[in-house]
């Protein structure tokens, strides 16, 4: 008989009162007959439904729950966080609290790592569930990936994934307060599989992924783990500098061989009003990395733990 595998899965939760029963009831049958289970609830901050309120009964009933209550919304993968720095298994599965991911397939991940000997595994769908402007940005997100992360093109960066423990142990070293767990991932490891599964629609609700959100995560991967930003901004700026230098001996030329010319200030105007643009793109590049290395230096938390409840016990 093989021995139970220690499995923990991580549950951001935010708004999520009306599936957590329905996603509680799903993991007990079909991950907890044969594996010793763990599950991390982690409120985010939930203030438009009684998501505490559910959470906070789930241990008092089941031994194999914790909770995790953060003491306002730090975000999806803050709390991500937040559960990895707390769960215990040699297999983490991350999943939403939606159900779009069913829970049956999260025992797949976990097999299909332990056959691939991969340190991760992403979902993949064969059609996803989302809304219009969610699988845009998720589209923009995985292609700016490929570039920023060398992420190859053929891996989507699904939030449901299973991890192996000595990844785990990684991640959780970084301590800023803006993290990006696929970037985290793939800089901690080059053993990364990929499972289709199922893919539901959202069964209430909305999802909680705004464009201020996304373009917050887009920021989150493209300052933490690159400075291609502000390479692309010193060759647009090398361009500009080139194509100035040739315009202005255009200029000469034509001045010399039609004395009568008239100057524009049209073009003029165009052109400063552009190369300004430019400039401020830059300045503004600039100040979003010197921010993010002032805010970690004043120990900007990465989350903070309200109270934590693990088997019956407050903590």
């Amino acid at each position: 008989m093989l021995p139970m595998r220690r499995i923990s899965v991580v549950v951001p939760v935010y708004n999520g009162a009306e599936t957590l029963p329905k996603l509680i009831e799903q993991l007990d049958k079909h991950l907890r007959p044969q594996n010793s289970l763990e599950l991390i609830l982690v409120n985010d901050g939930s203030t438009l439904d009684n998501s505490d309120e559910v959470c906070e009964v789930a241990p008092q009933q089941n031994d194999w729950i914790v909770y995790i209550e953060l003491s306002t919304n730090f975000g999806e993968h803050n709390a991500v966080m937040a559960g990895l720095n707390h769960c215990t298994g040699d297999y983490v599965v991350i999943m939403d609290d939606d159900l779009q991911n069913p829970p049956h397939e999260a025992i797949r991940l976990v097999d299909e790592l332990d056959r691939g000997g991969y340190d991760v595994v992403f979902s993949c769908y064969k059609k996803k569930k989302h809304g219009l402007s969610r699988n845009l940005g998720s589209s923009f997100n995985n292609l700016i990936a490929s570039y920023v992360l060398k992420k190859p093109r053929d891996l989507y960066l699904s939030s449901f994934k299973c991890i192996r423990r000595s990844v785990v142990k990684q991640i959780i070293k970084y301590d800023g307060p803006y993290p990006y767990i696929d970037g985290l991932i793939l800089r901690s490891t080059t053993r990364y599989g990929r499972l289709e599964v199922e893919h539901f629609s959202r069964e209430v609700g909305r999802s909680g992924y705004s464009l201020r959100k996304l373009v917050s995560l887009w920021l989150n991967m493209f300052t933490n783990f690159s400075i291609l930003p502000l390479r692309i901004a010193s060759a647009i700026g090398l361009l500009l500098a080139t194509l100035s230098g040739l315009a202005g001996v255009v200029v000469i030329i034509e001045k010399i061989m039609n004395p009568d010319l008239p100057t524009g200030w049209a073009s003029v105007f165009v052109a400063i009003l552009f190369m300004s643009s430019v400039q401020l793109l830059a300045i503004g590049l600039m100040g979003e990395y010197l921010g993010r290395v002032l805010m970690k230096l004043n120990k900007i938390p990465q989350f903070v733990v309200r109270r934590t409840i693990r088997n019956k016990e407050q903590a």
